[in-house]
């Protein structure tokens, strides 16, 4: 499927192709395997025992404040859960409530300074380990495996719902 074409547009006898489906299959136990080898977090890390779903909300909060019906559809929740979850990041001193900007009316969430510095830390941390991977690699290794990388995330995201938000990678890309 070349980025930009939706399902639809697809052939459906392209999703029959065995040796598609045995790659799909392959990437599928590869993928996960690879974030956990690179990104597990050790024990003493200070959001290793963070639940995931508070971890999602605390990584959308790294780009800035959001409202919590926001976070909630780009979760795929329902807001009465996000405030559960908010709650609890707000019990454990992660995140704050503040008033918008523009209209105080609005309640947005965003990361307190010691959620900015936990989430900042885990970044550290992930970069270091991905590092470490890459300077295993040869210069020519690495470059093929970002750009590999990247094509996969293109073509990933002409077939995923579209959210609020986008990812925080480009953003620090730009960083």
């Amino acid at each position: 499927m070349r980025v930009g074409q939706t399902r639809q547009e697809q052939p459906v006898s392209n999703y029959d192709d065995p040796l598609v489906i045995r790659q799909a299959a392959e990437l599928e136990t590869l993928l996960p395997t690879l974030m956990r080898r690179l990104f597990t977090l050790d024990r003493d890390n200070p959001v290793y025992d963070l639940p995931v779903a508070q971890l999602r909300v605390c990584s959308l909060l790294q780009l800035g404040p959001r409202t919590l019906s926001n976070l909630s559809q780009d979760l795929y929740i329902s807001v009465s859960a996000m405030t559960q979850i908010a709650d609890r990041l707000e019990r454990a001193g992660m995140v704050e409530r503040i008033c918008g900007a523009e209209d105080r009316r609005v309640r947005l969430l965003q990361l307190s300074p010691l959620g900015l510095e936990r989430m900042e830390s885990r970044r550290a941390f992930r970069i270091d380990r991905a590092q470490e991977a890459l300077l295993l690699l040869s210069e020519a290794e690495r470059h093929t495996v970002l750009e590999a990388v990247t094509l996969l995330l293109n073509a990933a995201a002409a077939t995923a719902p579209v959210t609020q938000q986008e990812d925080p990678l480009p953003i620090r890309q730009q960083q």
